[in-house]
C-alpha cells in the first residue's frame, strides 16, 4: 500500500551539483520517498539506479508555487533542478507548483523526469526537460517525452554508461534511434557510478529484467576496468549520438532573471569543463567559473565590452577563455 501524504513544505536542498554536465544550484523536490511507480529509476545526481519500494510513504510538496518561491530564495544563483516526477501529478499538482515557483523567480529549470501532467503552461528558453533512462518495463522512452517536445519544451534523454549493459551497439543503436525518431534535441551519457553498491543494484536490476544475462554481466560489472570501460563507452556513446544529429549535453535553460550574456557565457563554461573532464583540476575551474558567473548579481556583459573583466574575474588562468565565452559565437 501506498500512501501519499501532503506537506505543506516544499522539499529543497540548496546544494549546487551536477547532471550530465550541467550545474545545478539548488533541487527541488516534489514527491519524497522512492515508492510505487516503476519498480526501479535510474538517478543522474547519483549516478546509480534507485530500486523502489512497493509500499510505504511519499511526502507531496505543496501545490501552491509561491511556497516553492519561498523556499528557493535562500538558494544560491543559479539554475534549478525539479524532480522526479509521479503518476499522482494529475491530482496532486506538486511537481508543476515546483517548477512555476522556480519560473516565477526568474530561474532557469531543468525538468527531470515530468509527468506530462507536470509541464508548466510556460514554454520558452526557461526550461529544459530531461527523461532519464528507467530499465523497467521496456519503454526507452516515455510518452512525457513526446508531450514535451509537442509542446516545444527542449527535451531529450540521459542513459548512463554501464559497461556490458548500455554501452552495447545493439543498446544503442534502439536508444539513440528511438530518441531521434521521437525528434529529441539531445542525447546526455552519464558516467555510471563505479562504487561498490552502485555496481551492485546494476546488477540486481539487469537480473530482474534479463536473468539470462546475469552471469556474464556480474563478471564484467566486477571485474572490469570500470573507469576505463566508461570512458571508451562515453566515447562511444558521443560519436553515435553526434553522427545521428543529436547534441550529447543538454541545452543551458534561460531564467527571465538571468543576463542572456551571463548565462551563454556560463553555458559555454560548462561545456569546456566536459572537454576537459579528464583534466579533474581544469574541469573543476571551468564549474566554479560558471558558478562565479551565476553568483555575479550582475551583467557582466559590458564589463567585457569595457576590458575590465580581467580585473573582477578571480580565476586567473581562465580569463581568456571565460572573457572569450561571452563574444558570440561565429556562425561561419
Amino acid at each position: 500500500m501506498i500512501e501519499y501524504e501532503s506537506s505543506g513544505i516544499a522539499t529543497v536542498r540548496c546544494l549546487e551539483s551536477e547532471v550530465a554536465g550541467r550545474r545545478v544550484a539548488a533541487h527541488s523536490l516534489p514527491y519524497s520517498g522512492e515508492v510505487g511507480g516503476s519498480a526501479m529509476r535510474f538517478d543522474p545526481l547519483e549516478r546509480s539506479i534507485v530500486l523502489r519500494r512497493a509500499s510505504g510513504h511519499v511526502a507531496v510538496g505543496p501545490a501552491r508555487p509561491d511556497a516553492w518561491s519561498r523556499a528557493l530564495e535562500r538558494c544560491a544563483a543559479g539554475p534549478v533542478l525539479v524532480g522526479p516526477g509521479s503518476n499522482v501529478e494529475e491530482t496532486r499538482g506538486a511537481y508543476r507548483a515546483a517548477a512555476e515557483g522556480a519560473l516565477a523567480l526568474g530561474r532557469p529549470v531543468y525538468l527531470l523526469d515530468p509527468d506530462r501532467c507536470g509541464l508548466p503552461a510556460e514554454v520558452g528558453r526557461a526550461c529544459v526537460a530531461l527523461f532519464a533512462w528507467n530499465p523497467d518495463g521496456g519503454n526507452l522512452h516515455p510518452p512525457a517525452l513526446t508531450e514535451a517536445l509537442q509542446r516545444g519544451f527542449p527535451a531529450g534523454g540521459l542513459l548512463p554508461i554501464v559497461p556490458g549493459w548500455t554501452d552495447e551497439p545493439v543498446f544503442l543503436e534502439r536508444y539513440l534511434g528511438g530518441l531521434e525518431r521521437a525528434g529529441a534535441g539531445f542525447a546526455a551519457p552519464v558516467a555510471a557510478s563505479g562504487h561498490a553498491d552502485a555496481r551492485r543494484r546494476f546488477v540486481e536490476a539487469r537480473t530482474r529484467i534479463e536473468p539470462d544475462a546475469a552471469d556474464g554481466f556480474f563478471e564484467k560489472v566486477h571485474h572490469c576496468d570500470w573507469p576505463a570501460d566508461v570512458r571508451k563507452g562515453m566515447g562511444i556513446f558521443r560519436s553515435e549520438a553526434e553522427r545521428r544529429g543529436l547534441a550529447t549535453i543538454p541545452p543551458r535553460p534561460v531564467g527571465a532573471s538571468e543576463p542572456p550574456g551571463n548565462s551563454a557565457a556560463a553555458a559555454r563554461l560548462e561545456e569546456r569543463a566536459r572537454e576537459v573532464e579528464e583534466n579533474e583540476h581544469r574541469s573543476a575551474l571551468f564549474h566554479a567559473a560558471a558558478r562565479w558567473i551565476d553568483e555575479s548579481g550582475r551583467d557582466l556583459t559590458s564589463v567585457v565590452e569595457e576590458g575590465n573583466f580581467g580585473k573582477v574575474f578571480p580565476f586567473g588562468e581562465l580569463a581568456a577563455e571565460a572573457e572569450e565565452a561571452f563574444r558570440p559565437r561565429s556562425t561561419s
